[in-house]
């Protein structure tokens, strides 16, 4: 009886001195672990007072509405997509439509197994329609979770309607 009392207790010191290991343990997870592109609008219209859309297809070939009816935009965030080397945006402003196509290359980036696996992103070519755009020019091709940094600068036609 004594035997199985010392052998119960020995098993519960030991998982308890497991536990508390496993409970002091640091994850050194970054606290911005997202990625997204950003866009800054500049030039004459360098705040968007008419409503904008922005949607995608993705690789399923359903489309996704990633931005939907924002007004008074001067900049927006837009996530990429993990596994094409191309993503196509469609802009809609009132009644204009315009493409974007990002080229980018899809880097995996790994911290550890409580963080889990992100990709990171190398821009490598923009091209678009210039119905309500200008221009879009690339500002900082990598794409990591540096949420301050500025990708593209986007330059919209100035139009009244």
């Amino acid at each position: 009886m004594v035997r199985k009392i010392k052998n119960r207790s020995l098993h519960v010191c030991m998982l308890l001195t497991v536990v508390f290991m496993a409970a002091c343990s640091s994850i050194d997870c970054p606290l911005n672990n997202t990625v997204y592109t950003k866009y800054k609008l500049l030039g004459p219209v360098s705040t968007l007072s008419d409503v904008l859309t922005i949607s995608t297809t993705r690789q399923n070939g359903l489309d996704s509405v990633l931005i939907n009816q924002q007004q008074n935009t001067d900049s927006f965030y837009l996530p990429m997509s993990y596994g094409q080397d191309e993503d196509v945006l469609y802009f809609q402003t009132n009644q204009i439509m315009d493409t974007v196509w990002v080229r980018k290359t899809n880097r995996p980036h790994f911290e550890s197994v409580d963080c889990g696996l992100n990709y990171f992103h190398t821009i490598t070519g923009v091209r678009f329609t210039r119905n309500a755009l200008d221009s879009v020019v690339i500002h900082q091709k990598e794409v990591t979770y540096d949420a301050s940094q500025t990708h593209f600068y986007i330059y919209f036609k100035e139009y009244r309607f």
